[in-house]
């Protein structure tokens, strides 16, 4: 059974802010796909599919070893 988790993340600005948040989110354990939908210089929408449910705090420091903040999410 797949896992969405959609967060909104602040500060990406170009495709190599997408593949920056991308890798991180990929190396967490049961991540299967990343969508960004990206907003340069605004709130940017990022989808996760995974094989297991996310730890919501996982994500958040994912994405802040990337260098951005989750400014909200819904599980």
């Amino acid at each position: 059974m797949s896992h969405t988790t959609t967060i909104n993340v602040s500060g990406m600005t170009c495709g190599h802010c997408v593949n920056s948040v991308t890798e991180e989110l990929t190396g967490l354990k049961g991540v299967e796909n990343v969508a960004v939908d990206l907003h340069a210089g605004g709130i940017s929408e990022v989808t996760v599919t995974s094989s297991l449910t996310l730890d919501p705090q996982e994500i958040g420091e994912a994405v802040a070893e990337a260098g951005y903040l989750v400014v909200a999410a819904n599980a």
